[in-house]
């Protein structure tokens, strides 16, 4: 799917005392970074904000004046994009998804269903104007959505004429004229940073002990650069059986040697996830055998002892 990503990143951040919130970091990296890990796939990708370092490279814009609001940010975003449908993403969201950004894409093109609400007076078949995403608690989140590039244009052209300007104008005044529909946001996924307690608030939900390795296993991909998809049960039982069987530094030194092998595989044309699973076989295997021999060893002794 054909889609460019525009990125708010230039908002006063006056709830956080003027902070620079896309720099930010939840897990030890830049909220403005996890917000483009969900979006890698952009065929253009361009931040509306001062310039910054970032993962990964983007194109960078400017509302005239700096600090007109969403509306006027919005604007100067979609004036750098070709694509006929833009991601709009605010670049706070330290849990978006790409399974979340892969929906909102999709919605325009699919009819009216559970999840999804036509606008009123408005025909819920194929054809809408975007989608946007609403937080479990039912409110609508226009910053997190994705929009038919040429209904989006024409609409800000409508309120300019109309209002002389765009700067000021509340997002509602834009998102009110088309026909979108609404995705019910998984829990995490439109969680925002606002305020420091926000900011706290996703630091300490990210290392609860259900969802920490998760996120870090998708914190290194993205900082190592790589998207592999990680077995991470098979992996730790690899880590295990080294540690048990043979000794406890096994482990991570063993893992390591798998993930050599798997990208020396990976490099003849293997697929990654399966020499990465195959690697892993192997020296689980290794370990068992190493340690069943152990064991008979030392049966072996008290025995004749």
């Amino acid at each position: 799917m054909s889609y460019d990503a525009i990125v708010l990143a230039g908002g006063a951040a006056r709830r956080l005392g003027g902070a620079d919130k896309p720099a930010l970091s939840v897990g030890g990296r830049a909220l403005l970074d996890r917000v483009l890990d969900a979006c890698p796939d952009a065929r253009a990708t361009v931040v509306v904000g001062d310039r910054r370092a970032t993962a990964r490279p983007v194109h960078w814009t400017r509302e005239d004046p700096p600090g007109g609001g969403p509306v006027a940010a919005l604007d100067a975003g979609l004036r750098r994009t070709t694509a006929e449908l833009v991601l709009v993403l605010s670049a706070d969201l330290p849990f978006l998804d790409r399974e979340t950004v892969r929906a909102l894409l999709a919605a325009p093109t699919a009819p009216a269903g559970p999840g999804r609400d036509a606008a009123p007076g408005r025909d819920a078949a194929p054809g809408r104007d975007g989608a946007m995403l609403r937080d479990p608690d039912g409110r609508d989140q226009p910053l997190v959505a994705a929009y038919r590039a040429e209904p989006l244009r024409r609409e800000i052209a409508l309120l300019a004429a109309e209002h002389g300007t765009l700067t000021g104008l509340p997002l509602r005044a834009l998102t009110a004229e088309l026909d979108l529909a609404r995705i019910t946001s998984r829990p995490l996924a439109s969680f925002d940073c606002d305020t420091w307690d926000d900011l706290a608030a996703a630091r300490a939900r990210i290392r609860e002990h259900g969802s920490v390795l998760e996120q870090w296993i998708t914190a290194v991909k993205s900082e190592l650069g790589i998207d592999l998809t990680v077995d991470t049960k098979a992996l730790l039982d690899l880590a295990r059986d080294a540690a048990h069987g043979v000794a406890r530094p096994a482990a991570p030194l063993t893992t390591f040697l798998v993930g050599y092998a798997a990208a020396h595989a990976a490099a003849t044309g293997a697929d990654p996830a399966q020499a990465v699973a195959e690697a892993s076989r192997k020296a689980a295997d290794l370990a068992l055998r190493w340690a069943d021999e152990a064991a008979a060893d030392s049966a072996e002794q008290n025995g004749s002892g």
